[in-house]
């Protein structure tokens, strides 16, 4: 299929259908993965990485299959490939596949060029009016916190410690749905991670030159969405201030350095972590990670968070009804209450009197409401 294209119209047109809609009913209809992809979108505007990987509904209604020769033309070449390979195979099979593929022109390779995030001057949000029940919000901005950075690591940490994916050892997790019972569970990561309500692990083969710190809170209802958000953004000052407490190191460390063992237990995963480590230019994933982690000390892992996180400059993306209600409930610079449904310990309602009122520095002019036909449209 990659040498020899069978070009055929009929199967243009169904992938072609596929795709439109993938964006206009799978991803409108999934509040929380849509407010994920519409934060990638805002953080990266007029950037490669602002345009879901689908395309746009637009584009894809306008694409022909001559586009596609023309693409297979230009960007399906030897010097663009890298093979890889896992499992028993024999020493025949392997040179049989390296003879198939030079087939392919050798072509001069594709190097995008580099393209800096516009700058984030100020907290901004996106509201996506949708009919929907709760809200799902994503906060997050740009890093260089790439795998190739050697501060990784350190930030690998740091992610973990906030909200391990699908864990209930983060802070965000203990404080937002442990403590106050706010929603299914929140989450921090350092690297752009799709699908991740269907996932575990993260998908490897997704290698960036920009990464995005992200925090993922899960739908909340709406009278609770503005605290929700307060007390995230909290949580993140906090560690900013405080730094990561020595017991939160060694745990969070010591959990990471088996948990990476995890993201590479078949051989289709291993093969890709591996393909990823020559694209960072690093070594072997697991090693690279569980060494660093070794030698890394609690006070490196506070320098990292200063450098790299952020108590202001978010993008804000949320998936609500009633949009223009959360977005004067944002911008009012007036209190937002948590309301329960049980009791609660003192320490926890003292704590709810100074989240209410923490500032989101949000402005009329900073939020933009989006009616939810309109994403992925152009």
């Amino acid at each position: 299929m990659l040498l020899d294209p069978g070009w055929r119209e009929e199967d243009f047109q169904r992938v072609k259908q596929d795709a439109i809609h993938l964006l206009e009913v799978n991803l409108r209809n999934n509040d929380e993965e849509l407010a994920k992809e519409l934060l990638e979108e805002d953080i990266y505007r007029g950037m490669p990485y602002g345009e879901y990987s689908a395309g746009s509904i637009s584009s894809l209604r306008n694409i022909t299959l001559d586009d596609l020769k023309h693409f297979y033309r230009a960007h399906y070449s030897q010097a663009n490939l890298i093979l890889g390979i896992a499992g028993g195979y024999s020493p025949e099979f392997l040179e049989r596949m390296k003879q198939d593929f030079r087939r392919l022109p050798e072509g001069g390779g594709f190097r995008p060029r580099d393209k800096v995030p516009s700058l984030i001057d100020h907290n901004r949000a996106t509201i996506i009016e949708k009919r929907t029940r709760p809200v799902a919000i994503s906060i997050g901005f740009p890093t260089l916190g790439t795998r190739a950075n050697p501060d990784y690591p350190a930030l690998l940490l740091v992610s973990s410690y906030l909200g391990q994916h699908r864990s209930g050892n983060g802070v965000l997790f203990q404080r937002m749905r442990e403590k106050r019972g706010l929603n299914y569970g929140d989450y921090a990561y350092i690297e752009y991670f799709p699908r991740g309500m269907f996932q575990f692990e993260p998908s490897p083969n997704l290698g960036r030159h920009y990464q995005t710190f992200q925090v993922w809170i899960r739908p909340v209802e709406p009278e609770n969405a503005p605290f929700a958000l307060r007390l995230a953004l909290y949580e993140l000052k906090k560690l900013y201030d405080e730094g990561i407490s020595e017991d939160g190191f060694e745990q969070t460390r010591d959990f990471l350095s088996k948990y990476v063992n995890l993201l590479t237990k078949s051989k289709s995963a291993e093969l890709g972590y591996a393909i990823d480590s020559i694209y960072y230019g690093i070594p072997d994933y697991n090693k690279y990670v569980k060494d660093r982690l070794a030698t890394l000390t609690r006070d490196e892992v506070n320098r990292v968070i200063k450098r790299y996180l952020r108590t202001d400059r978010f993008v804000i993306v949320a998936v609500a009804d009633h949009a223009e209600d959360l977005k004067k409930a944002l911008t009012s610079g007036q209190p937002s209450p948590i309301k329960y449904n049980s009791p609660k310990p003192r320490d926890i309602l003292d704590e709810d009197k100074v989240v209410e009122k923490f500032p989101l520095n949000l402005r009329p002019v900073d939020v933009t409401v989006v009616p939810v036909d309109q994403v992925f449209e152009n």
